[in-house]
C-alpha cells in the first residue's frame, strides 16, 4: 500500500476515534465549542474515507476510456475537503450564534477539559504524520488533509481554553464566542485548499519558478536553436510538460530523439516524487511566428 494511502487509513481511523470522545462528552455537557469539534471530526472522518476512494482512484492505470488516467480526482477531493470544512464552520457559526441569544450553563466541564484534552494530543501526532507523508510524497490531498487537521488542532486548542476559562470565571457566553472565531478561522483556512484544487482542475500552469528551471534545460542544450509554446499543467500527482524545440535541419531523426530524451530525462529530474510526462515536438525550423500568424485568422 502506498505511503498516501497509508496515511488516509491512519486519519481515518484517528477521526472516528474522536467522533466517538468528542460526541459523548459533547452531548453530556452541553458544550457547544466540544459539539462543535465533535462535528468537525465526523466530517473528518467523512472526507478522510473519500480521500482514501479519491488516491485509490487516481492510481489506476490509463485505459481506453481515461486515456490520461484518473488523477484529476486529486484536486477534486481537495475542492470537496475545503467545501466540506466551509460548511462545517457554518453550521458551528450558527449554532454559537443561537447559544449567544439563548445562553446556557455547561455540565461536565472537568470531563470535557480532558476529552479536549486528550484530542489535542491524539491531533498533534496525526498533524505531525500528515505533515511528514506530505512533505515526501507532494501529494496534493495529503496536504489538503494535513491541513485540515491542522486547523483541527487550532481549534482543539481553542476549545480548551475555552472551556479553562469558563471552569474558571463562569462566564458561559466564553464558550459560543470561541465557536464563532473558530468557524471565522475554519472558513479562511479553506479557502486556499479550494483555490489550488479548482486551479489545478483548471489545468492552471506550473509556478514560475518551476517554469524557468525547465527554460533553464532548454537553454543550455547546445543542439536546439530555440525552443516554443512551453505549456505546462498539474495534475494531482501528475505533471504534463509539452515543447516545440528547434533543430538543425540537418541533423539526423535519430540524434535528435537521443537530445529530446536527454532533455526530457533532465526536465523529469526536477519532479522526483511526480509522475511526469514530457512531449517534446521537434522542429526543422521556428514556426512559432507562421503558427502565430495562422491562430490570429
Amino acid at each position: 500500500m502506498r505511503l498516501e494511502k497509508k496515511a488516509t487509513v491512519v486519519s481515518t481511523s484517528v477521526a472516528g476515534l474522536l467522533v466517538l470522545m468528542k460526541m459523548t462528552v459533547g452531548i453530556l455537557s452541553g458544550s457547544i465549542a466540544v459539539l462543535a469539534s465533535a462535528i468537525d471530526s465526523f466530517l473528518d472522518l467523512t472526507v478522510s474515507m473519500f480521500n482514501y476512494f479519491a488516491l485509490n482512484t487516481a492510481e489506476k492505470n490509463p485505459d481506453e476510456k481515461f486515456n490520461y488516467g484518473r488523477s484529476k480526482i486529486e484536486p477534486m477531493a481537495a475542492v470537496v475537503e475545503g467545501t466540506v470544512i466551509s460548511i462545517s464552520a457554518l453550521f458551528i457559526l450558527y449554532e454559537a450564534l443561537v447559544k449567544i441569544a439563548h445562553p446556557r450553563e455547561i455540565d461536565f466541564m472537568q470531563s470535557s477539559i480532558w476529552v479536549m484534552s486528550a484530542s489535542l494530543v491524539i491531533t498533534l501526532f496525526l498533524v505531525m504524520f500528515l505533515n511528514y507523508v506530505a512533505k515526501k510524497t507532494k501529494n496534493m490531498v495529503i496536504k489538503a488533509d494535513a491541513l485540515h487537521y491542522k486547523t483541527d488542532l487550532f481549534s482543539n486548542g481553542a476549545v480548551l481554553v475555552a472551556l479553562a476559562l469558563v471552569s474558571m470565571t463562569g462566564e458561559q457566553l466564553i464558550d459560543p464566542v470561541l465557536g464563532v472565531g473558530i468557524a471565522i478561522y475554519m472558513i479562511y483556512s479553506a479557502l486556499p485548499i479550494i483555490k489550488e484544487g479548482i486551479l489545478m482542475l483548471l489545468d492552471v500552469a506550473l509556478p514560475e519558478e518551476e517554469i524557468q528551471k525547465i527554460q533553464i534545460i532548454l537553454e543550455e542544450e547546445n543542439s536546439i536553436s530555440a525552443y516554443h509554446y512551453l505549456q505546462t499543467r498539474e495534475s494531482g500527482s501528475h505533471v504534463f510538460i509539452s515543447v516545440h524545440a528547434v533543430f538543425n535541419v540537418s541533423i539526423s531523426l535519430y540524434d535528435a530523439h537521443l537530445i529530446s530524451d536527454k532533455i526530457e530525462a533532465r526536465i523529469k529530474a526536477l519532479f522526483e516524487d511526480k509522475v511526469v510526462h514530457v512531449l517534446i515536438h521537434m522542429d526543422p525550423y521556428d514556426d512559432s511566428e507562421i503558427n502565430e500568424m495562422e491562430d490570429a485568422y
